[in-house]
């Protein structure tokens, strides 16, 4: 089984957090931005460089760091465990309500580019996200909570 270390963002703003889906594939379901780590880079360059590739947004900042999630991913087909890594980002400049972005070149598809539907949810009425990708929403709920 292969190992990879990914990293995940929930990017947040006026509490609302940005997911997408694939378009051309609505059988991927519902994720937030991520990706895999290069090598040699930090976890922290890997969340800011991962979410502004998928997203496109400009002047994303790290928030903190949420926690480690350890995936087995063979009920989703893969013959991979994740060691994947949480963070809260936000964003300097307004997030529209809904966009779609290409990530150019991406590292898990075969296709040169892959087009994302992003939209903003109310993290109170967050929908239900594939692979445990809504592991650490518990506790960033409670996070918010607290700051306000």
């Amino acid at each position: 089984m292969q190992a990879k270390r990914k990293v995940y963002a929930y990017i947040v703003q006026d509490q609302d957090i940005v997911v997408f889906e694939h378009p051309h594939a609505p059988e991927a379901g519902v994720q937030v931005p991520g990706g895999t780590v290069e090598a040699d880079e930090t976890l922290a360059a890997a969340v800011l460089r991962e979410a502004f590739e998928e997203t496109g947004l400009v002047g994303l900042t790290l928030v903190r760091y949420l926690g480690k999630h350890e995936r087995d991913m063979r009920d989703y087909g893969k013959d991979e465990y994740h060691e994947r890594h949480f963070y809260q980002l936000t964003c300097a400049n307004p997030i529209p309500q809904r966009w779609q972005h290409y990530e150019r070149h991406s590292s898990e598809s075969s296709a040169n580019d892959e087009l994302f539907a992003f939209y903003r949810v109310p993290l109170a009425q967050m929908p239900p996200l594939v692979a445990d990708f809504d592991i650490f929403i518990p506790a960033l709920r409670r996070l918010l909570l607290a700051e306000n």
